[in-house]
């Protein structure tokens, strides 16, 4: 009974008490750090399952609701509750969770200890983002996460470690006081409309639904103040400089949740805070989403041409991931059903595909030492197991169909094209270049002679590295091939949003025709 009805913290949890049993463990047992933190990286995962059998799809509101009493002096609670978008991200969060503790087994080999620690601490922190419904737990689970993936890039990481670790954590530190001005900005605009004495709250339902009367000059500011916390998070062109070394200089458990899970934390946040905080008014509205798709489809072309130029299998695959988030904010402020539900669903995507590409680099550094293109060429023939499973990865990257790529981009081009056939057609420009910079790296790494003795006889794949890399590749065919599902999870949620954000859209559909010029959405982009 206890775990039915708190499911969310048993959820929420396990990883940390994974983290607090390890602080028990003699710092000599290395085995005992490896066996503790994959035991509670697969149960995380596992608890989580029963979030997914016993969601009521399209159910409309929160599932899951957890609250009590926090700091009540200040009206903070401890509320969780989880909608079908947030399902999809925690779900996402339990398994690549699990995946990336188990490729660590043999990369790291100092400190261990601490190392499964922080990736524990690290995982609850995003799960705390995800599930909250209170802007004040919001905030400290949006800082707790911080300080463990700090100290992974800086500890663990590659030579210029501690650059990247100081340039993470300015940059989010940046963004995330301006969110909190903004949540203090919220909190104090709604108190005002209380009776004199009474407490103020950070219940995010209902300070989202209070800053629906506010003025649109405030609206304006308090978006801005969400959006540098968020473009940061993505990264969003021109926030996004943080990312490559970040990437680069991670070890590859936390390069794979940095890309799979944290920066899916900033396109949360634009579509749970900043869409509802869009002034009413459709001129100001439509600047507002102007820059931002602006932003978007610059990130989209910028981050695929700066892709082809790298020399570092990693620095690449970080690249592009500036590309294919473009994809997920320009899909969001589109502001139409389908391009929401498109970009929920490339970001899980992202997180599939571009998570199992830094475990495949993971794979070759473990055995090479080195991540530089140059090194590489003709390894099918020593290892040809890998070669077709990076084979897969890098066409579900790319967009092919019938994996989970193509149902990602084709359903955000098409929400987009029904309010810009512009907007569309320069996005389209980033999965030519897309399919242009992942077939180029292919080719080059796996294809041709071997051009280094050393590479003849490298080891294929062996027991653990299928076991890590081969449910990404089932969920990419799954998403590719069925993705009813996870439509199905969203489909409420999304159709909430955009008529709170955009209800014009709605008006047109007994018509069955779209016209642009009645969509309460920026006109198209000439």
């Amino acid at each position: 009974m206890l775990f039915t009805n708190h499911l969310l913290s048993v959820v929420l949890f396990t990883p940390l008490v994974g983290a607090l049993l390890l602080l028990l463990v003699p710092r000599e047992a290395q085995t005992l750090h490896r066996i503790v933190g994959n035991v509670f990286g697969a149960l995380g995962f596992l608890v989580s399952i029963p979030l997914v059998t016993r969601f009521a799809v399209g159910s409309d509101g929160f599932s899951f609701k957890e609250t009590a009493d926090w700091i009540p002096s200040i009206g903070a609670k401890y509320a969780l509750g989880i909608d079908g978008i947030s399902l999809l991200l925690i779900m996402l969060t339990t398994f690549l969770g699990m995946l990336a503790i188990l490729s660590s087994w043999s990369a790291i080999k100092t400190r261990t200890k601490e190392y499964y620690i922080l990736l524990l601490l690290l995982q609850t922190g995003m799960l705390g983002v995800f599930m909250s419904l209170d802007f004040f737990l919001f905030y400290v689970f949006w800082e707790v996460m911080l300080v463990p993936m700090y100290f992974l890039i800086g500890v663990w990481g590659s030579d210029r470690r501690l650059y990247a670790a100081i340039k993470f954590f300015l940059y989010t530190l940046a963004g995330s006081v301006l969110m909190l001005l903004a949540i203090l900005a919220l909190y104090y605009n709604y108190a005002k409309t209380l009776p004199a004495g009474s407490v103020g709250t950070f219940d995010i339902p209902t300070l989202l639904a209070a800053a629906q009367q506010f003025p649109d000059a405030l609206k304006t500011w308090l978006f801005w103040g969400f959006f540098f916390a968020f473009a940061i998070k993505v990264p969003m062109f021109p926030f996004h400089t943080w990312l490559p070394d970040a990437h680069t200089e991670a070890p590859t458990a936390g390069s794979v949740i940095l890309a799979g899970v944290l920066l899916k934390m900033g396109t949360y946040g634009f579509l749970r805070f900043s869409l509802p905080l869009l002034p009413a008014d459709p001129t100001m509205r439509a600047k507002i989403v102007h820059i931002v798709v602006v932003l978007s489809i610059i990130g989209i072309i910028y981050g695929a041409v700066v892709c082809l130029m790298q020399k570092d299998m990693k620095r690449l695959i970080a690249y592009s991931s500036v590309s294919h988030l473009g994809f997920c904010t320009l899909g969001i402020f589109a502001l139409t059903p389908l391009g929401l539900s498109g970009s929920v669903l490339q970001q899980i995507n992202h997180g599939i595909s571009t998570g199992a590409l830094f475990l495949i680099v993971g794979v070759l550094y473990e055995r090479r030492h080195t991540r530089l293109i140059s090194e590489f060429g003709g390894l099918a023939t020593p290892m040809p197991t890998f070669a077709a499973i990076y084979l897969i990865v890098s066409l579900s990257s790319l967009g092919m169909p019938l994996l989970n790529g193509f149902i990602g981009e084709v359903t955000i081009l098409q929400g987009t094209f029904v309010v810009s056939k512009a907007w569309t057609a320069w996005a389209s420009l980033g999965i030519v270049l897309g399919a242009a910079y992942l077939l180029w790296l292919y080719q080059r790494t796996m294809f041709g002679p071997v051009t280094h003795d050393v590479n003849k006889t490298l080891p294929d794949m062996n027991l653990r590295e299928h076991a890590v890399l081969l449910p990404l590749v089932v969920m990419a065919f799954w998403i590719g091939i069925y993705p009813q599902p996870f439509f199905g999870v969203i489909e409420k949620p999304v159709e909430r949003i955009v008529r709170q954000v955009n209800p014009g859209f709605y008006l047109l559909l007994p018509a069955q025709s779209v016209d642009t010029r009645a969509i309460s959405a920026p006109a198209e982009v000439k």
